[in-house]
């Protein structure tokens, strides 16, 4: 790819850019690269890790902020935020309100993001997989919004009102290999620390063990990206979320060794897009 490089990620919440994509977004933005996050939801009904910090009332417009702070520290290029109202987790009341991402029209929805495409003509679309990682409605509803775009961008006849067609060539699932989850969860139980998974018991059938909420097999996963020279970064923009990632929350817990075990690294699923696999690179796919 010799033109300008853009990588562009598409999450629902506030605080989700950093968790799973906070690394590429500083990594490539230091390597020169045009990075540009849609953030589909307010997060008007994610947690409060403390009450001085908000209330349900003004949770959004915090939130707006956070974001604000970690985009800067992850040198973001280019913050969209749709604006939706968070649907909360699955089941809740939240998902029905009108002004929810749940209850949005998915048509315009799309439209706003392939207008976001055109605009940035970026080579790179990421955004979660089909589960939306573990389920969530908004994380859900991103997918196939940013699904459809990619798809859609590319095609003049379609959303002639949101510019000229551009065809972004690769697309890339944010996913977590199950196995190296496991992994990680046993290292911790063997150094003392108490993870907020349960353990499926060794006298319990495999197929009976309740399966990590988080992972896929691991033969989905084609792309490793090292993103540790940006682990100070990332762990910073995850702080900046403070209704969300208070002192006592499990990650922000954790010892630095096993912080940058756990962020050290960011895996993805390229679903389209050609080049060898496995690959350590979103641009290039060299391996």
């Amino acid at each position: 790819m010799t033109e300008k490089r853009t990588l562009l990620a598409v999450h629902a919440h506030p605080d989700d850019e950093c968790i799973g994509t906070g690394g590429i977004l500083a990594r490539y933005a230091a390597e020169g690269a045009r990075t540009v996050l849609v953030t589909c939801t307010d997060g008007a009904v994610g947690e409060i890790s403390d009450p001085a910090l908000a209330t349900p009332d003004n949770l959004a417009e915090v939130r707006s902020k956070e974001l604000d702070e970690a985009v800067r520290i992850l040198n973001v290029s280019r913050l969209v935020k749709l604006g939706y109202r968070d649907s909360g987790m699955a089941g809740t009341a939240d998902n029905d309100n009108p002004a929810s991402f749940n209850q949005a029209n998915i048509d315009e929805a799309i439209e706003r993001v392939v207008e976001v495409i055109r605009t940035e003509q970026p080579q790179v679309v990421v955004t979660y997989d089909e589960r939306g990682g573990y389920g969530h409605p908004d994380h859900i509803r991103a997918h196939q919004v940013a699904v459809a775009a990619f798809e859609a961008a590319g095609d003049a006849s379609r959303f002639p009102a949101a510019g000229p067609a551009w065809a972004p060539t690769r697309l890339y699932y944010s996913v977590v290999s199950r196995s190296a989850m496991l992994r990680f969860m046993e290292r911790l139980r063997e150094a003392g620390i108490e993870t907020p998974f349960s353990r499926p018991d060794s006298d319990t059938a495999p197929e009976a063990a309740e399966p990590p909420p988080f992972g896929v097999d691991d033969d989905r996963v084609t792309t490793t990206i090292d993103v540790s020279a940006y682990i100070s970064e990332k762990r910073a923009a995850l702080e900046s979320h403070r209704t969300q990632m208070g002192p006592e929350q499990f990650f922000m817990k954790l010892p630095p060794e096993f912080f940058v075990e756990a962020f050290g690294r960011e895996t993805f699923q390229r679903v389209a897009g050609s080049g060898p696999m496995p690959e350590t690179d979103l641009f290039d796919g060299r391996a």
